[in-house]
């Protein structure tokens, strides 16, 4: 008999606003972003940053120093919902999901070292560190 344990895998899902807030808190946990087409990947010299392109774009870019090395432009109005899962002990999956009447689609991914907390501002200004 195995006696290896096999991991649970549960989603959950959360309002794209929450999970952005959240997220703006918890950049420097990212360990890669994107999109079904391409994938950013973190990296110890690289360091993410999220902002407000426009009123209907939301901005995730990846920096080297002072160089912009990738951007994602996201659409909130696009997102019906965040869905959240664990993959292993430090990979947590948290797609944010298109839907309409025929089809369901993860227009976004992001993937971080830890899950979804309904957490209290850390102290000082950069946010939470992993």
């Amino acid at each position: 008999m195995d006696s290896k344990k096999t991991a649970k895998s549960s989603s959950t899902t959360l309002p794209f606003e929450q999970f952005w807030t959240w997220l703006q808190r918890h950049a420097n946990c990212i360990v890669r972003a994107g999109t079904p087409e391409s994938v950013v990947y973190d990296d110890e010299d690289l360091h993410w940053h999220l902002a407000v392109e426009d009123e209907e774009t939301l901005l995730v870019q990846v920096f080297r120093g002072k160089r912009v090395m990738a951007e994602i432009f996201l659409h909130p109005a696009d997102v019906a919902y965040v869905q959240v899962e664990q993959r292993d002990e430090e990979e947590f999956l948290f797609e944010l999901i298109s839907e309409d009447e025929r089809e369901r689609v993860a227009s976004w991914q992001f993937v971080l070292s830890h899950g979804y907390e309904d957490d209290e501002e850390p102290t000082g200004s950069r946010g939470w560190t992993h």
